[in-house]
């Protein structure tokens, strides 16, 4: 590692040029126990990095203290914090470098804009124990949550520095003498019972903070820790101006006996289902600011309270890069707009975009587009399917759409009773037809030219487990054992029976190499998993096991194996499962992963196991490895994620439930790229799960929560 350098008589002065390989770059805070800086990784990832002062450095105490709370740290997920990315506690001087994170703090929203409103009161309230509800999964208690440990994302709020204790926060110390927190947002037992600290004090921090962010001020204030600390453990809250509604989940949150506090569960049921209505918080834009000079090496000491805001500098702007043939092509395209599915009902022609590209510029550049599918009502992101040359949309409330991928145009409409939270894509069925299904009405069939209405299979929904293209033919399950075929082009019922082996088998992913369905079915005290794969056109089970464990089909890799995922509990899985082609037992093979993963969806190219867990986090992992191995694991901070989509050129693509569309390089294992978010009304919905992009050679087409479908260029990632 390079030296850290150090200059003036004061330790604490010295200023490092790195922290393991990354080069510190500008100085974002410095408090009590360290110092934090802006730093990039090979990749480019913006990090901040935080180096613990040297006086620390040489407390054994404290070095192995930082060393568990990095272990713990790195346990809990990006979607609600700014991730680990790496950490040194072991270094001269220990480091640890998050993700960084755009946004102010609530500490400075508060100071410079006054108290947050009604409405963004609520979704800070969800977003928080929804923060502490995945912190305490992990096993972690923060023990330090206060305004300036709280980023207000376009996402909503992440919590920074948890699990991190501070030694010189107050002059008021504990019996180990040194204070675990900061007294105006500490529960009564961190003061009177330090060592018996659980995640109840978490939620008595929340509504400490609740109380900061309506008014402007703590339900115990006063300029000494000690008077403060007096207030905490004797005295009321003061609730004044604390709006009616929340007042009394608040007053729970500070209740003085932990027994009686909420859980963050508990909290987010009082607000459900308004809370996820509430406005979300739309950073603005700010400049880089002029930091403060300091002495050769040093850093300039921020105020303690903000110490470690690793927001106050924003990112630089991404040049957009135009070949200069080009520049004129987009120029004359940037400026498109699109038309609302309404007008498309009964105009389809004028629907989308105007002025559609010159092929000579489509085949040199693309400009991209947006069209809007959904303007009125509740909105959520449509859902795509992209096959023979056309994008298939489904949007809620709307039904479905054929639009023009080239220029976003809607080439026609039909209305179906699709009002689902998150739509479900549409079926590319063989023969020219696409499918759609409302969540309890049938699938029906509509001709890919034009869109006139086919055949319909009255008995499912549009959940996924229910049906399946398979080639020539789908599959449909009524959930309860009984399964049938249809030809995808007539819709006549090919066969109806149950599978051999198999009670009530759920269907897994169709091999279009093979030719086979993959279905699997667990035992009911998920100790082990009979799989196999069917012929779609006639019903026969070409081969089956029963494995050890609760299994899934994930997918295929690319000699034909079929790759489950193990789970360890349900969401988290902690292994793959590989079985042969061929079904034998001497194909099985099975894979420990790292770590469990909450998976969200996998892709998968060659032997490589892309696997999306639900906090953005992504690990490329090698399967032909005899024992496996982890290629490269990349944190995005992403929260609720879409299932990821392969490109080409080594691309990666998924969607984030805000709108964005995030591109990445798989081979090298960055991200290179992400659109702007697309809330409607700067609103974001809560969304069960997140729609796929659709990937077709040089284009990406995403979809977004205010009810609009978009297109990007597959080539430039990095000027989206």
């Amino acid at each position: 590692m390079p030296p850290l350098r150090s200059t003036g008589a004061d330790r604490d002065a010295e200023g490092p040029e790195y922290a393991g390989d990354y080069r510190l770059q500008a100085c974002l805070g410095s408090g009590g126990m360290g110092v934090v800086h802006l730093a990039a990784s090979a990749s480019g990832l913006r990090l901040a990095v935080k180096v613990v002062h040297a006086r620390y450095a040489e407390d054994p105490e404290f070095r192995a203290r930082f060393r568990q709370e990095v272990a713990a740290a790195r346990r809990v997920s990006g979607a609600f914090t700014a991730p680990v990315v790496d950490a040194d506690p072991d270094a001269v001087r220990p480091w640890m470098a998050t993700l960084y994170v755009p946004g102010p703090t609530l500490a400075d929203q508060v100071k410079r804009n006054g108290p947050l409103s009604p409405a963004e009161l609520r979704r800070l309230t969800a977003g928080l124990a929804e923060a502490l509800r995945d912190i305490h999964r992990a096993g972690v208690v923060h023990r330090d949550l206060k305004p300036s440990n709280v980023l207000l994302t376009d996402t909503g709020p992440k919590v920074i520095d948890f699990g991190i204790s501070r030694p010189v926060d107050s002059d008021l110390h504990t019996e180990t003498g040194k204070l675990i927190g900061s007294p105006p947002f500490m529960a009564p037992e961190q003061f009177q019972r330090p060592r018996e600290v659980g995640p109840a004090a978490d939620v008595f921090a929340l509504g400490s903070v609740l109380v900061h962010a309506a008014t402007g001020h703590g339900p115990f204030d006063s300029d000494s820790p000690y008077i403060v600390a007096y207030q905490v453990v004797h005295d009321e809250p003061d609730l004044t101006d604390v709006p009616e509604e929340l007042a009394p989940l608040v007053a729970r949150c500070l209740a003085k006996n932990p027994a009686e506090r909420p859980t963050p569960g508990e909290i987010m049921s009082a607000l459900l289902p308004p809370s996820y209505e509430a406005e979300a918080f739309i950073p603005a834009q700010r400049r880089r600011p002029t930091l403060p000079e300091s002495e050769p090496g040093g850093c300039p000491a921020w105020d303690a309270d903000t110490r470690v805001r690793a927001t106050t500098v924003a990112p630089p702007r991404r040049r957009l890069r135009i070949r200069p043939r080009l520049t004129a092509a987009l120029v004359a395209v940037l400026a498109l707009t699109g038309a609302g599915l309404y007008g498309a009902l009964s105009t389809p022609a004028k629907s989308g975009p105007e002025a559609p590209a010159r092929p000579d510029e489509v085949a040199t550049a693309f400009a991209g587009w947006r069209t809007p599918l959904q303007e009125r009502g509740p909105t959520a992101a449509p859902a795509c399917a992209h096959g023979g040359g056309a994008l298939y949309c489904v949007a809620r409330g709307v039904g479905i759409a054929r639009l023009d991928p080239v220029t976003g145009q809607v080439r026609w409409s039909r209305t179906t009773p699709i009002d689902s939270e998150t739509p479900t894509a549409p079926a590319l069925l063989a023969d020219g037809l696409v499918g759609a299904a409302a969540p309890t009405g049938p699938l029906r069939a509509y001709d890919a030219g034009g869109g006139t209405p086919g055949w319909s299979a009255g008995e499912t929904g549009s959940a996924p487990e229910l049906y399946r293209p398979a080639g020539t033919a789908v599959v449909l399950s009524d959930g309860r054992g009984g399964l049938r075929a249809l030809d995808s082009r007539s819709g006549k019922e090919l066969w109806r029976h149950g599978l051999t082996g198999f009670s009530v088998p759920r269907l897994g992913a169709y091999d279009a190499p093979s030719g086979l369905l993959a279905v699997s079915e667990t035992s009911a005290d998920g100790s082990s998993t009979r799989v196999g794969t069917v012929r779609p056109r006639t019903g026969e089970v070409v081969w089956q096991r029963s494995l050890d464990g609760e299994l899934a089909p994930l997918g295929r890799t690319g000699d034909g194996a079929l790759v489950l995922a193990d789970h360890y509990q349900d969401p988290l899985i902690d292994g793959l499962v590989l079985v042969g082609p061929d079904g034998s037992a001497d194909s099985v093979r099975r894979l420990a992963l790292p770590h469990r993963i909450d998976v969200r969806g996998v892709a998968v190219r060659g032997a490589v196991v892309h696997i999306l867990d639900a906090n953005g986090h992504l690990t490329a992992f090698d399967t032909a490895a005899s024992k496996g191995r982890v290629l490269w694991e990349l944190e995005t901070g992403a929260g609720n994620v879409s299932v990821p989509v392969l490109g080409g050129d080594d691309r990666l693509y998924f969607s984030v439930q805000d709108g964005r569309l995030l591109a990445v390089n798989t081979a090298r294992g960055a991200l290179i790229g992400q659109t702007r978010p697309r809330l409607r009304n700067g609103r974001l919905g809560y969304a069960p799960m997140v729609p796929e992009p659709q990937v077709a050679g040089d284009r990406v087409f995403g979809t977004a929560p205010d009810g609009s479908v978009f297109a990007v260029d597959a080539r430039e990632p990095e000027s989206w």
